[in-house]
């Protein structure tokens, strides 16, 4: 069999491209940049779980065993993301998940997976 006779054989599967543009990424990355922190996905977790009511600092702090700065820190990373949104009531101050704002990145994901 000659060279000419060979099949060809491709070493990587063809990609049909991306389906996440360049600026959507850019906005996203600083989502899951946010994200990224095994406190404040602790966080994100208990705020699901409040499922929509909003939840004061104090109740966050015993339950992470962080301080009240620290937990104020990571809530406040999570506001400037966009994925929660503060609601001040006198001296406390309550957070609450932005309806949809984890959709984005689940979608990310999910496409993925559905092909994996």
């Amino acid at each position: 069999m000659t060279t000419a006779e060979l099949p060809v054989i491709s070493c990587c599967t063809p990609l049909a491209g991306s389906s996440l543009s360049e600026e959507r990424a850019a906005e996203l990355e600083g989502v899951i940049k946010a994200l990224a922190d095994r406190r404040r996905l602790r966080i994100v977790n208990l705020l699901l779980q409040a499922e929509g009511q909003p939840v004061c600092v104090c109740e966050v702090q015993p339950l992470l065993g962080l301080s009240q700065g620290t937990v104020s820190h990571h809530l406040r990373l999570l506001v400037e993301a966009g994925i929660v949104v503060r609601e001040t009531r006198g001296t406390y101050s309550y957070y609450r998940l932005v309806p949809g704002a984890l959709d984005a990145v689940r979608e990310v994901f999910s496409s993925a997976a559905s092909v994996a």
